[in-house]
């Protein structure tokens, strides 16, 4: 019986998903590469299996982390979106200097983080924090930048302030921009985590993975890879599901 399009569509990410894992275990296996090269898959999942005690602690450290520098980063980068794109004087001041601190690696922040707070968990969010409150400031100000002048002048012909402009209609309209930058900015984050511990922590994802390179257990690197991707997928999916809930006026069907 074939697939109905929507049943198919719903099926693809699982079927896509599923075909490069097997691709990838065929290569391995036909190739004969060895483990501490590349662990086909199955390997790295049997090396999850066995020390699942010590990934789940580690994970549910990089999550807190994540999330908490995530946090930070929605609420400072609405803030200053919000500031950035209603104000051309505050454009033209700041958007210079976020796209310059964008350009610096965040890599090479990590070392000036450590010497002010020490190894461990704040670090790790504020790298998150660092790495991942641009895309939000950007999407935020580029939603209230290209409100309609005709729409804006209708409004203000109307009595409205410049406060009930942004309040009513800007910061609605700015909406889709803002769930968007939220699905960018949360996988960033992962990565801020990540890079922080696998340089100045005790625990993490980003630690284990140190750890277990360190002992050429490559398949528990590669375990570590898979947590990690199945997080960010996860909570990028939560946003996926807050964005249809909250903006489904801005999309099709």
């Amino acid at each position: 019986m074939p697939l109905s399009r929507k049943r198919l569509e719903s099926l693809s990410p699982w079927l896509v998903t599923l075909g490069l894992f097997a691709l990838w275990e065929l290569v391995v296996r036909l190739f004969g590469i060895p483990n501490y090269i590349l662990p086909a898959p199955s390997q790295s999942l049997a090396e999850g299996w066995t020390y699942k005690g010590p990934i789940a602690e580690h994970a549910l450290q990089t999550l807190y982390t994540t999330s908490v520098g995530f946090a930070l980063a929605v609420g400072f980068g609405m803030f200053l979106g919000v500031a950035v794109g209603s104000s051309k004087i505050v454009y033209r001041a700041f958007y210079p200097v976020l796209v310059g601190f964008n350009s610096v690696p965040k890599v090479a922040l990590v070392p000036i983080l450590v010497i002010w707070f020490g190894i461990g968990t704040v670090p790790a969010i504020l790298t998150a924090f660092l790495i991942s409150f641009f895309p939000v400031v950007v999407n935020v100000a580029t939603g209230l930048a290209t409100l309609e002048p005709e729409l804006e002048d209708v409004l203000r012909v109307l009595g409205a302030t410049r406060m009930d402009v942004l309040l009513k209609v800007g910061i609605p309209r700015s909406l889709p921009f803002f769930f968007a930058s939220l699905k960018i900015a949360v996988t960033l984050a992962f990565v801020g985590s990540v890079i922080s511990e696998t340089v100045a922590s005790n625990s993490g994802i980003g630690y284990l993975m140190m750890s277990a390179s360190s002992k050429f257990n490559v398949p528990l690197v590669f375990a570590g890879l898979m947590v990690i991707a199945a997080m960010g997928v996860g909570m990028y999916e939560f946003f996926a599901m807050l964005e249809r809930r909250f903006t489904s006026w801005a999309h099709r069907g």
